[in-house]
């Protein structure tokens, strides 16, 4: 993949916040196009404890099937310290370069993280999609902010997420009586179409799958489990 360079990254976390502040008035939460959601890439970073060292993960699966038809991988050094609210400024320069190396463009990108549903309403799915041009969606197994009331016990209940009487996200019940996932756009989709992408996503477990596959692969990558080659694009 290509894409323009939004910003630099040598920030401070004062510096980080404000350019929160100032790119959060260019997410948008409705798509461009009514094509058809096909292929959707899950992303996830995984590092070591204590460490620098980072391992990003892209797994693209397609839809309705959710077969693998694409993964990249990265890994770096990180210097950003970790600070609630600034996950996307410790993790994104090095998945941002996993999805350099993608051989295909995705419709959309699932992220374990947070959307809107942030206090500057940028978390980390919203960061990334304006660094893509991509529909995003937050996929977080807890809360950063916000209430809601606990969904019905059956898997696609879900409630609203709401934050100072604005609609930030859904709750969503993504297996029977499991918890609910934290479910929020991060750019270019709406709350409604980034739940129900989520929920056509999910198999038997309670993540995604591909945020799920992308999990697996970056942990493989850190425990250091060599890697096949990236499966080829879809014809």
């Amino acid at each position: 993949m290509r894409f323009p360079h939004l910003h630099d990254w040598n920030l401070t976390s004062a510096e980080a916040r404000a350019l929160q502040q100032e790119l959060r008035g260019r997410v948008r939460l409705e798509r461009d196009s009514n094509k058809p959601i096909r292929l959707v890439a899950g992303a996830d970073v995984s590092y070591e404890k204590r460490g620098r060292h980072f391992f990003a993960a892209v797994a693209v699966l397609e839809l309705p099937e959710l077969r693998i038809v694409a993964q990249s991988f990265a890994d770096g050094l990180v210097d950003f310290p970790y600070v609630p609210g600034l996950l996307s400024f410790r993790e994104l320069p090095v998945l941002l370069q996993a999805f350099e190396h993608l051989e295909l463009i995705p419709d959309a990108v699932l992220l374990d993280g947070q959307g809107i549903a942030h206090p500057r309403r940028l978390g980390i799915a919203g960061h990334l999609g304006l660094w893509l041009d991509l529909p995003t969606v937050g996929c977080a197994k807890s809360r950063l902010c916000g209430e809601a009331v606990e969904p019905g016990s059956a898997r696609g209940d879900r409630s609203d997420l709401m934050d100072s009487g604005e609609r930030i996200g859904q709750l969503l019940r993504t297996k029977d009586r499991i918890k609910p996932m934290y479910i929020s756009p991060g750019h270019l989709i709406s709350i409604d179409e980034a739940t129900l992408l989520v929920l056509a996503c999910c198999t038997r477990y309670r993540m995604p799958e591909p945020t799920r596959q992308a999990h697996l692969l970056s942990n493989a990558l850190r425990r250091g489990v060599k890697q096949e080659r990236p499966c080829p694009p879809p014809d």
